[in-house]
């Protein structure tokens, strides 16, 4: 049997006499992501001496994954600095150069969609017919009126009727199903495409919010999330480069590659556990007995702390945090994790050796003729493709060679995740072909996806507000443990960041920069003195 491990160089409780001796604290940092590295590099920065990072994989990013293939980089996570105003991962790309291979094509001012930006985007019907772009400019220009409806409710304190269910999806299907029926200047025809536009749009919306359908997501709380002004951005050499100059002042032995963690033992829960495990190693360090905090490791090795930074998603809070925290986490924590919303979005790349598409066209979005009256996004198991919503073609082709990078989201894409790239390569090749009338194009030379849902170490992609949920259960989430501070409960003991933490920039890399940041500004305004 594995004999579990206390480490040495254990620390008493942060307000005893240890601390008044000038001892440095002993701060774990669960994750080395962009809120993990960020924390840890604050801390370093500022004099804190005793900080380590576990990272349960055997690499540094968390869900920033660029891939290199030949000449050109791919996202398989994270993709856009979004805005440049006080952007702290814009200013670290544009301090360090990362922008300067950026084309035109890569910068979009105001709000994005996807990938498309110039250039024309081919909505494609499944019996094989392109929309005339003045129906599509016409539905694009209505949706776009609607969606600003639905920041109106949370910027505006606008009160939500009950036919909407306080909805995204359910408000905008009903607002946008009325005006197009509405309309006496379109035939019978041309409602019939916009009223079928309509799940397409909602399906493109659900991939950027990472939701399984927009009926999911909160109305009265859609417009809280803050967009930064500025030019959203692609970083060419790969987004990985943030990564890399976060953790360049980070020394090597502070970051723990494949070290997953089972359990952190908090409020001096694992007292007993020391004792037991006391009575198999005479060697045990007595001082261990005084600290606050123990992460167990799968490896059975318990490193003790005055504070832990939990960086890991929400997926993984959600499947994981009775297990994952003992004592168990308060109820209005648990409540927090159980209300907001995470679900997964997944890129699929194909490679083709010459492109089938036009030199306008910048992507293709599919248009299913038969859903004009859907309700529901929610497809049977062997329909998964039908959630794909679109292709984007990858500009410049000069870097990225004829490269088609589709989208899916939710339950469907856990469904893709499961099949064999052989699978996936033909079905979307059929879907091509299908939509563009086209039977002659070639399977693609080659397929690359990502798998954010069933990675265990992440279980989703980012997160949003769903319904039922708000701001508020955010602020919960990101609330350090334990709540009630007394001269007997040394504070902080247990502390959140990760981009769900971030009430206005959830789901952005930005707002897990700086949710590291506020934690380990937490711990530096508590030590000011010691730091001094």
């Amino acid at each position: 049997m594995q004999s579990c491990e206390i480490s040495a160089d254990s620390t008493d409780d942060p307000l005893s006499s240890g601390l008044r001796r000038k001892r440095q604290p002993r701060i774990v940092v669960i994750g080395a992501g962009l809120a993990g590295l960020s924390a840890a590099k604050a801390l370093l920065e500022s004099g804190f001496t005793d900080v380590t990072v576990l990272e349960a994989t055997d690499h540094i990013g968390g869900r920033v994954q660029s891939v290199q293939l030949g000449h050109a980089t791919f996202e398989l996570g994270a993709t856009w600095i979004h805005g440049s105003h006080g952007n702290p991962v814009y200013h670290l790309a544009e301090d360090n150069g990362l922008l300067e291979e950026t084309t035109d094509s890569e910068r979009s001012v105001g709000r994005i969609s996807l990938y498309s930006k110039n250039g024309v985007a081919y909505h494609l019907t499944n019996s094989g017919q392109r929309i005339p772009k003045d129906v599509v400019e016409e539905f694009s220009d209505l949706y776009n009126e609607v969606y600003n409806l639905t920041q109106e409710f949370f910027q505006r304190g606008k009160p939500v009727n009950a036919e909407s269910q306080n909805s995204v999806g359910v408000f905008t299907r009903d607002v946008v199903r009325k005006r197009v029926k509405a309309d006496p200047d379109d035939t019978e025809a041309v409602k019939r495409l916009k009223l079928a536009m309509i799940q397409q749009y909602l399906k493109v919306e659900s991939c950027e919010s990472s939701s399984h359908s927009m009926d999911e997501v909160s109305l009265s709380e859609f417009g809280e999330w803050t967009e930064i002004p500025g030019a959203h951005h692609v970083i060419p050499c790969g987004f990985i480069k943030i990564v890399e100059i976060l953790a360049r002042s980070i020394p090597k032995s502070v970051i723990q590659l494949r070290k997953p963690v089972k359990c952190i033992h908090w409020n001096q829960s694992v007292s007993k556990e020391i004792e037991r495990v006391a009575d198999h190693n005479s060697d045990l360090p007595e001082e261990n007995k005084g600290s606050n905090v123990f992460v167990e490791c799968e490896d059975c090795e318990f490193i003790p702390a005055d504070h832990v930074i939990v960086t890991v998603s929400l997926g993984v809070l959600k499947k994981r945090h009775e297990s994952l925290f003992h004592p168990r986490l308060p109820e209005e924590k648990v409540m927090a994790i159980e209300k907001l919303g995470i679900n997964t979005t997944d890129k699929i790349f194909l490679e083709f050796e010459e492109p089938f598409w036009s030199s306008e066209c910048n992507s293709i979005q599919f248009v299913w003729e038969d859903e004009a009256e859907s309700e529901s996004l929610t497809y049977p198991e062997e329909l998964w493709y039908k959630k794909i919503c679109s292709f984007d073609v990858l500009y410049p082709p000069e870097r990225y060679g004829h490269v088609l990078s589709g989208w899916i989201c939710g339950e469907e894409a856990l469904i893709m995740e499961k099949c064999d790239d052989e699978t996936v390569a033909e079905t979307c090749t059929e879907m091509l072909r299908k939509f563009t009338g086209n039977p002659n194009i070639p399977k693609p030379r080659r397929i690359l996806r990502s798998s954010w849902g069933s990675n265990p170490y992440f279980r989703g992609s980012y997160s949003y507000t769903q319904v039922g949920s708000s701001g508020a259960d955010v602020e919960k989430l990101a609330k350090p443990l334990p709540y009630a501070e007394s001269s007997k409960t040394p504070p902080m003991q247990v502390m959140f960041s990760g981009e769900a933490t971030h009430r206005k920039y959830y789901s952005t890399t930005h707002g897990a920069v700086l949710s590291g940041q506020r934690e380990a500004a937490r711990l530096i305004e508590m030590y000011q003195d010691l730091l001094r």
